[in-house]
């Protein structure tokens, strides 16, 4: 595969995950769900592909984001018609969130961004698995999003079932073991015992997805990547960054 910028370049990437078609030309349509609008899409060029945004400023953008959502003046970028068509022909999100797959922490919505700008996965207990580790390996060194926030959350479920050691159905028990070892040696930080064993699971899968990765360690090196850990507050929801 030829390479731009250290990326994959688009046509290999159509090639790679099966997108035909060299173009897409649409008219939005005009209705009570997109919102009222009237555009043409232009052709999509096949070479077109944006240079990344910087880890830093895709930082920056999400954490502006999940303000806006915060005090409720959201503004629900990038979710028209318009773009629904811009982003079937290829994607190019410029961050990507390693979350807990708990109901209440939806990526887009809290950090208040739209159709193709992040890439999600979505684990209880936003573990590092080896498939969660292949897709974000995908979304840095194919697609090109230059962060990665791995996102915790307050009063996590599994975090909580990892504390207690209990005997759980099923492949429940999977991810929890996944969890245990960001618990061992762990330091109270507060009152929280909960609250401080979510930041402690938040920075161990920091580094286990730093060190677990050589794609990633690499793009690391290069500058062309950060990865970072966040806190999600379920009352006020509010990220707060974990250093």
């Amino acid at each position: 595969m030829t390479r731009k910028n250290g990326f994959v370049g688009r046509r290999n990437l159509l090639k790679l995950v099966g997108v035909g078609g060299a173009s897409i030309a649409a008219t939005s349509v005009v209705s009570s769900s997109w919102g009222a609008q009237s555009a043409i899409a232009q052709p999509a060029k096949i070479e077109d592909k944006p240079q990344p945004v910087s880890p830093d400023n895709a930082l920056k953008r999400l954490l502006e984001g999940n303000q806006r959502f915060m005090k409720e003046k959201r503004q629900t970028p990038n979710q028209s018609r318009l773009r629904l068509q811009e982003v079937a022909a290829a994607q190019y999100p410029f961050a990507s969130i390693l979350g807990c797959a708990d109901s209440r922490v939806p990526a887009e919505i809290v950090f208040d961004q739209g159709l193709g700008d992040l890439f999600v996965v979505r684990l209880a207990g936003n573990v590092v698995s080896p498939t969660a580790t292949g897709s974000l390996e995908f979304a840095t060194s194919v697609l090109g999003s230059q962060l990665i926030i791995v996102l915790g959350h307050e009063r996590c479920g599994a975090v909580q079932a990892a504390l207690k050691s209990d005997l759980l159905p099923g492949r429940i028990g999977t991810f929890v073991e996944d969890i245990k070892p960001a618990l061992n040696g762990i330091k109270a930080q507060s009152n929280d015992a909960v609250n401080d064993a979510v930041v402690a699971n938040v920075r161990y899968q920091v580094g286990l997805l730093q060190e677990s990765s050589s794609i990633l360690t690499q793009l690391i090196k290069e500058g062309k990547l950060k990865i970072v850990g966040g806190r999600y507050d379920l009352d006020t929801g509010a990220v707060t960054l974990i250093a």
